[in-house]
């Protein structure tokens, strides 16, 4: 007697069959971009079935290997109005300038837990990677039908992108958040570049000056002021170095001498408002906020520690690794960085704060090469190659020929 297999379909793969456009398949042949993880997802299963049924003893997959699979191949299925629920975000695409803590915090988690959850030894990640997270975005917005354009504010006006600008630092000058600015301008990424025009609103915030806290022990005298109005550029200056001078933003400076760039000449002759300050006040100047304290006072309980070069512990810091190891014991979970990679990791502040981060360029090398911690008063805690981790001072020549201006942490 001729026997006859039934094979029994659900109701949901019936469905994921019609509307996902599914097709049986029993082996797989790996492509570039592919990983365990993803093709076990594809054919509705797991990651150690797929390695059991392989007999495989890592993650590690060749192009055009063959892997053996079961189930169903599953298309991207469409959207169906079935559900009116939220779904919660289950995969992210790493892009340009993301970290594992700055991805962490955008999806209220740990590093520990997204390391664990996607199998990662280290905190290396790389642009275009997908990783699985949980939960949902906490600072992604909320995007507008496709149907619907943004219309600009009736206020909004435009400007254009100069050396060194990032969407924060354009963001804290205009009082605008960065996704406010990438959803005016249609922006899919972080990345601008020199000479693009964006649109803003409202009008470029005022420097305000910091209110002089009651001094609580006898202070300084007074600080001298020597009015000025012209400057005439000295060899090693810069527009940052300048406006820090006269207590100017670069905006500023550009903007009553017509630049157009940040590029200046030697013997240049730049028109400048408010007054050089001639002597510092010593007043105390409190940290703001529970980790710039922290970051502060762990900093200065390794006051001492001898320079090593790539160092990162209490053995010996460089300038970078003094930074890692000060932040992470501060709670600020970062990875270890150059200083041009904390560069990248941070925001330029106009008027700076204790615990922000102080950057310096050209010292050993072109471009950012240098950091420290800035404690007020004009002076910043670093790494110093001769003197080990100390105190210094950005009215020495030396940092002032080099200063590239204030940043903090996103």
């Amino acid at each position: 007697m001729k026997k006859t297999i039934v094979r029994a379909v659900s109701t949901a793969a019936f469905l994921s069959t019609v509307y996902a456009g599914s097709a049986y398949a029993s082996t797989h042949t790996v492509e570039k971009g592919d990983s365990l993880w993803k093709i076990a997802n594809k054919y509705q299963t797991t990651v150690s079935d797929l390695k059991s049924l392989n007999n495989l003893n890592s993650d590690f997959l060749q192009v055009n290997q063959k892997l053996k699979v079961s189930g169903e191949a599953v298309a991207e299925p469409l959207k169906t109005v079935t559900s009116t629920s939220t779904t919660s975000t289950t995969t992210y695409v790493v892009k340009n300038g993301d970290y594992l803590g700055k991805i962490a915090k955008q999806f209220s988690t740990t590093v520990s837990a997204l390391k664990s959850l996607n199998g990662l030894n280290s905190d290396r990640i790389y642009v275009g990677q997908t990783l699985k997270v949980s939960g949902k975005a906490s600072a992604a917005p909320t995007p507008p039908p496709a149907q619907t354009p943004v219309t600009p504010p009736a206020d909004s006006s435009v400007y254009t992108v100069v050396s060194g600008d990032t969407l924060g630092k354009i963001g804290l000058q205009y009082k605008m958040s960065v996704a406010d600015l990438k959803k005016l301008n249609g922006l899919n990424s972080d990345r601008i570049y020199v000479g693009q025009k964006l649109k803003v609103t409202g009008k470029a915030a005022e420097v305000t000056p910091t209110p002089t806290p009651t001094p609580t022990q006898p202070v300084a005298p007074p600080v001298q002021l020597e009015k000025t109005t012209e400057y005439t550029v000295k060899s090693g200056d810069t527009l940052g170095k300048i406006g820090l001078q006269y207590k100017m933003t670069v905006q500023k400076l550009k903007e009553i001498n017509g630049l157009n760039s940040d590029r200046i000449y030697v013997g240049q002759k730049l028109k400048v408002s408010g007054e050089a300050a001639v002597v510092t006040p010593t007043q105390p100047v409190e940290p703001v906020g529970e980790f710039a304290t922290n970051f502060i006072n762990v900093a200065k309980s390794v006051m001492g520690t001898p320079y090593v070069w790539g160092g990162s512990t209490l053995n010996g810091f460089d300038c970078s690794g003094f930074i890692y190891y000060a932040a992470n014991k501060a709670g600020y979970k970062i990875g270890r960085y150059s200083a041009a990679g904390y560069y990248s990791r941070t925001y330029y502040v106009d008027q700076p704060k204790p615990g922000d981060l102080v950057f310096f360029e050209n010292t050993y090398k072109q471009g950012i090469s240098h950091l420290g911690i800035y404690l007020g008063n004009n002076e910043f805690l670093h790494a110093d190659e001769k003197r080990g981790v100390s105190i210094a001072n950005l009215s020495n020549p030396y940092y002032t020929a080099h200063f590239d201006g204030f940043k903090r942490f996103y």
